[in-house]
Order: C-alpha cells, then sequence, then structure tokens
C-alpha cells in the first residue's frame, strides 16, 4: 500500500502545478501581446484562473513578468551547465554548449524571445536579469576554459565570453531568419568559427 501524502504536500503540489500554468500562460500572452499590452485577466483567464487566484500568487504584472523571464533564465544556463559537464572532452563541451542555445531557440522559442527580445528593456530589474542570463552562462564557460587551460581568470573569461555572444547571436540570427539552414548544418558552422580560436590554447597538464 502507498503510504498517504499529506495535506501539505497536495497543497504544495497544486500550488506547483498552478504555478507551472500560470508562468506558461503568462509567456504566451507575453510574447503574443507584449508586457504593456498584456492583462492580467487574460493571462488569468488564459491559466483558467480568476483573477483574485493570479493575485494571490503574483501582486502585479511586473512581478509576473520577472518571474517568467526568470523561469526560462534559469531553463537556458541550467542547459548550458549541464553541456558543460557531459563531457571532458574540449571540442565536444564548445560543441554541447553551442547546441544548447541552438536547442533552446528551437525548442522554447517564446523564453528566448522573451529573455532576448525584451520589450521592456529599460526597467532595471528586467535588465539586470537579461544580464545576468548572459553573464551566468559566461561564468559557467570560463569556468571549465580555466580548468582545462590554466588560463587567468580574465582571459578565461574572455574566451567564455566570445562563445557565448557568437552562440547566442548566431542563434538568434538563426532563428530570425526563418531557420534557413538545418539545425545541425548551423551548429556546425558556430563550432568552426569558435573551435578555431579556443583550439589553439593549450591544455593544462594533470601530471
Amino acid at each position: 500500500m502507498l503510504p498517504r501524502q499529506s495535506g501539505t504536500f497536495v497543497v504544495n503540489a497544486r500550488r506547483a502545478l498552478r504555478r507551472q500554468r500560470t508562468l506558461a500562460a503568462a509567456t504566451e500572452v507575453f510574447v503574443a501581446r507584449g508586457f504593456h499590452e498584456a492583462t492580467m485577466e487574460e493571462i488569468a483567464l488564459r491559466a483558467g484562473w480568476s483573477k483574485p487566484i493570479l493575485y494571490k500568487e503574483f501582486s502585479g504584472k511586473l512581478e509576473l513578468y520577472l518571474a517568467v523571464l526568470q523561469h526560462h533564465i534559469d531553463a537556458l544556463t541550467d542547459a548550458v551547465q549541464r553541456a558543460l559537464r557531459s563531457t571532458t572532452a574540449n571540442r565536444d563541451r564548445v560543441r554541447a554548449a553551442i547546441q544548447a542555445y541552438f536547442d533552446f531557440v528551437d525548442h522554447e522559442t517564446q523564453g528566448f524571445r522573451l529573455v532576448f527580445d525584451s520589450n521592456v528593456p529599460s526597467e532595471p530589474s528586467v535588465r539586470w536579469r537579461v544580464g545576468r542570463a548572459t553573464d551566468d552562462c559566461v561564468t559557467a564557460v570560463s569556468t571549465a576554459v580555466a580548468h582545462d587551460c590554466g588560463l587567468s581568470p580574465y582571459r578565461s573569461r574572455m574566451l567564455a565570453a566570445g562563445l557565448v555572444g557568437a552562440s547566442q547571436i548566431a542563434a538568434q540570427y538563426w532563428l530570425d531568419t526563418g531557420r534557413g539552414v538545418p539545425k545541425a548544418d548551423a551548429i556546425a558552422a558556430v563550432i568552426t568559427l569558435c573551435w578555431g580560436g579556443l583550439s589553439s590554447v593549450p591544455l593544462q597538464s594533470t601530471e
């Protein structure tokens, strides 16, 4: 017989599910309408809740927008970090990190739009989170580079910034131009560009 679930567990599970559905609905509305045109009423309707229930979870539209933004930022940074941990071969790490960006663009297009095409860049809390998204990815890559190659923190971070910047911009270009080539070909092109520089960095001896 399965153990009975406590009332607290059930309440927390329901709340987590409600939050998940709310963030998904809010993502759709914010992408379709933009921050300024989106309304809490439409988001609540899309999620299947009443507006008072939505306001129990979020005090207002900006708080909800920031929660949606952070949700997608976490998904991207987690994908990059998992990619870097997936192998110890540097070329494969470069491939995995670049593919993480393209996969995010391909499968989480709405999230990518919100993170990198936000229509409220003048809002300090939004600008800070978007900047943090890129910074966290750069930090993950630079940590791997510094560990493997023994470069200084500055040099490692400079190389990481180049890799992250190229991946982000190329993936966004691929999306904005209607996925004009197969994703694998687009990834291969960015790998060729980035690996040309990173392959010249010697691995640090472990002896």
